[in-house]
């Protein structure tokens, strides 16, 4: 998603280093989270492990990339989606 909204929002092709620092971030947050692969997404998730400003601009990726991942990754929109279930 974060691929998604650098390549078509901001125009960049590989990632900025402003969407890799919250690429990284993410990847960080989740090699630390207790509930490992059973954790559904953030958004549902009782324990809230990112920082405010973090969480804030993974918010304006997903509200942007979100309704774009049909077009360009619909198996991971699919189990996206499954997931929130």
């Amino acid at each position: 998603m974060i691929g998604i909204y650098c390549k078509k929002r901001e125009g960049c092709d590989p990632l900025c280093p402003h969407c890799n620092e919250l690429l990284l971030y993410a990847h960080e947050r989740l090699d630390k989270c207790p509930f490992g692969e059973q954790k559904k997404s953030c958004k549902q998730c009782a324990i809230h492990c990112y920082k405010a400003t973090m969480r804030n601009r993974m918010r304006e990726v997903m509200r942007y990339a979100g309704p774009r991942m049909i077009l360009y990754a619909p198996l991971e929109f699919i189990k996206h989606y499954l997931l929130k279930q």
